[in-house]
């Protein structure tokens, strides 16, 4: 059996729980994803850890209440054959056409280009997609090479599905083009690769909020800010507002902000509102509906330090989302 350790963005001790269950806040977990699995009354948080031997994976906690937490127990782990297999990061779970389906964001020190700002060199890092029909797992490869193209440092992919079609929205990461960007990308049927070449939707310094987090050198001494772009989840409005919640910085601190399509479609345009709707240092949103059917948001909180998943309560206005 396979020891696990903390990873790199996510993980934590993988020590049993106690018979009473663990307090959601003290969980350590960035990144938190939540299913709701009606079949089985059952909510599973999903958060990263990796192998002794190097390998990351994804660990499970299971709760009736969203309070108390059983776990965890490991459902995958990236296969050692695989095209990169270091940490992973921010994994998120999907159904679709009767499969639960992994996207998880994989890293590697394995260099494939010079920078070319004053920033270490690129390396591989990407999100992969792999299946299971059970939440338990295990989840296994689709393919051995990432979903996401090997030139960009991507991250944090998400899927969506519109009139038939799969897509994956993703991160093109802040550390190699200075603005991070939010990308569009159709998928096989299956989910089993690209089907065809990813388009940029908005990007971080669209928001009149976010802040830059580092100016950059450029090789002819000139500097240039950088904005993060993370997080990405879309959501459809009660009155068919097609939103994309995701996270940066404002003033330093971590935020959840909102940015919407004009058509209603996830091709866009895309508009960024003008604040976020949480700037208490917590992100990386996503939505669910517990089962009573009351809307909910979980996000990590501090961003750094002892990071925990937030879970609140969360207003569908029809044109919006407000927590409350």
């Amino acid at each position: 059996m396979l020891a696990v350790v903390v990873s790199c963005k996510n993980g934590g001790s993988s020590a049993g729980a106690e018979e009473a269950g663990i307090p959601t806040d003290s969980i350590y977990c960035r990144d938190p994803f939540i299913v709701a699995d009606k079949a089985t009354g059952t909510y599973y948080l999903f958060r990263s850890s990796t192998t002794d031997e190097g390998l990351g994976g994804v660990e499970a906690f299971k709760s009736k209440d969203l309070k108390l937490w059983k776990g965890p127990s490991r459902v995958f782990t990236v296969p050692a054959d695989n095209f990169i297999t270091g940490a992973v990061w921010a994994p998120e779970v999907h159904s679709y056409n009767g499969n639960w389906y992994i996207f998880a964001t994989l890293n590697t020190d394995r260099k494939w280009a010079e920078s070319v700002h004053d920033w270490p060199d690129f390396t591989y890092r990407g999100t992969q997609v792999f299946r299971s029909k059970s939440l338990d797992g295990p989840f296994l490869p689709l393919g051995k090479e990432l979903t996401t193209p090997k030139d960009f440092m991507a991250l944090d992919g998400t899927l969506w599905v519109e009139d038939g079609v799969p897509y994956m929205v993703f991160c093109h990461e802040w550390v190699q083009v200075l603005d991070g960007s939010f990308e569009l990308m159709p998928l096989k049927k299956d989910l089993s690769g690209p089907d065809g070449e990813p388009r940029t939707l908005f990007t971080a310094s669209q928001a009149p909020w976010c802040s830059p987090v580092k100016q950059w050198k450029n090789p002819d001494g000139s500097s240039s800010p950088a904005y993060v772009s993370d997080g990405n989840f879309v959501y459809k409005t009660k009155d068919g507002q097609l939103l994309i919640l995701w996270s940066s910085f404002k003033n330093g601190k971590y935020c959840v902000a909102i940015s919407r399509s004009v058509s209603g479609k996830i091709a866009g345009p895309w508009t960024c509102d003008p604040e976020p709707i949480f700037e208490a240092d917590g992100g990386h949103p996503m939505v669910f509906r517990d089962f009573e059917g009351n809307l909910k948001i979980v996000f990590h909180q501090p961003n750094s330090g002892h990071s925990h998943p937030v879970i609140l309560p969360l207003e569908d206005t029809g044109r919006t989302l407000v927590i409350r």
